[in-house]
């Protein structure tokens, strides 16, 4: 029996991910700076090659840092970069297979529902908000064709999101912060360790 090979990326990706949600939990902004940039970057190192993941991390990574400037400018530019992020993602996951119907109809619900919800809340954002959430929730739809991995994925960055939008509208629930970049993370991980099969070891695996 051999050992398993460590994947060194994949590491330290766990110790920033760890170190970002005590940031959060303890509200330390400077920490914030030093581990939520780090994500998405070690995950691409995971990868090893260029592909539509990489890209896709790439505009993360820029959303990310984006998004610990404050402000709704640097909100906005943030948005647009994980705007990017999404297409990359449904491009790169409809070149894999055609997601199914009810993936299709039970996300456009959600999409749909999630607007109606928050419309009265967002005020100048309202635009902006619908655009992204739409190639969001495609993104999630379209995630679903792939493998239960990557749909799982998929399935966090739209919760994710989702409740950025609740804060955004005013609706915080208890440990806001902490859920958000929980699901976030884990939806890199999942998306990035899953679409071209290669798992936490770095060998290529079987479809999950």
């Amino acid at each position: 029996m051999t050992a398993r090979r460590l994947d060194l990326p994949l590491t330290l990706f766990a110790v920033a991910a760890a170190v970002e949600l005590v940031a959060v939990a303890a509200d330390v902004t400077a920490l914030q700076w030093v581990a939520k940039p780090l994500l998405a970057p070690l995950l691409i190192a995971h990868l090893r090659r260029p592909g539509p993941i990489t890209l896709a991390l790439v505009f993360a990574t820029a959303g990310d840092i984006a998004l610990l400037v404050p402000g709704q400018t640097a909100f906005l530019i943030g948005m647009l970069f994980f705007l990017g992020t999404q297409i990359t993602l449904i491009v790169a996951f409809l070149r894999r297979s055609r997601p199914p119907v009810a993936a299709m109809i039970g996300y456009g619900v959600v999409w749909a529902g999630a607007n109606v919800l928050l419309w009265s809340g967002l005020g100048a954002l309202r635009v902006p908000v619908m655009i992204y959430s739409l190639a969001l929730t495609t993104m999630a739809a379209a995630a679903a064709g792939v493998s239960r991995r990557v749909a799982a994925g998929g399935a966090c960055f739209l919760v994710s999101d989702a409740l950025i939008g609740l804060g955004v509208a005013g609706f915080e629930p208890p440990g806001h912060g902490v859920l958000v970049m929980a699901t976030y993370m884990a939806a890199l991980y999942l998306i990035a360790t899953g679409f071209d099969g290669r798992g936490p070891t770095g060998a290529r695996a079987r479809d999950e």
